[in-house]
């Protein structure tokens, strides 16, 4: 199996925020169920990460499963897992943006620094997109050490080179984002 197609996501994402809106039980599961079936068709599934301030559908692969457990020597690719913000700060417009100005940040630390930092730089612009739905740059201290502490080490199935390099992705990245101004758009 390969990529989960863009309108299959579109409609697990529509599926999902039926079923949390649902106040019914059985609407609720009808949704669940057939969200599941339009993701195992293409050979996906889906959860909800529940954060405290947004939630997340994750789309991820059948095969990185071992009853019910995902398993990371599994994964060879973590770009084939979808995720869409469900709840949190901002509208999907202003998200989209977000996201955006974060991928042209991620790009420029991979022109210039290369594809361990970028890989990083990229796990760190998926964090501040989803699960705060802000631009790298605007990152705190706070934001910064959750990534690195909680965030890269459960999500972002690291190697040991980007594990020992972390650090100074951040700070590269962050001279990336930087490097844009606090409101482009480039």
């Amino acid at each position: 199996m390969g990529e989960l197609p863009a309108a299959v996501a579109d409609e697990a994402e529509r599926l999902t925020r039926l079923a949390r809106a649902a106040t019914d039980e059985a609407e609720r599961e009808a949704c669940r169920e057939e969200r599941a079936a339009v993701l195992a068709d293409h050979g996906f599934t889906a959860r909800v990460r529940e954060g405290d301030t947004s939630a997340v559908l994750v789309c991820y692969p059948k095969e990185w499963l071992d009853d019910g457990t995902v398993r990371t020597e599994r994964i060879e690719d973590t770009d084939r897992a979808v995720e869409r913000r469900l709840s949190g700060p901002g509208d999907p417009d202003d998200w989209r943006r977000v996201a955006a100005h974060n991928d042209r940040v991620v790009a420029r630390v991979a022109e210039r620094h290369g594809d361990v930092h970028a890989a990083n730089a990229r796990a760190f612009a998926d964090f501040m997109s989803n699960h705060y739905a802000r631009r790298i740059g605007t990152a705190t201290a706070d934001e910064r050490r959750e990534f690195r502490e909680e965030y890269f080490v459960r999500n972002a199935w690291p190697s040991a080179e980007q594990r020992s390099t972390i650090e100074q992705s951040l700070s590269l990245t962050l001279d990336a984002a930087h490097s844009f101004g606090p409101e482009s758009e480039q």
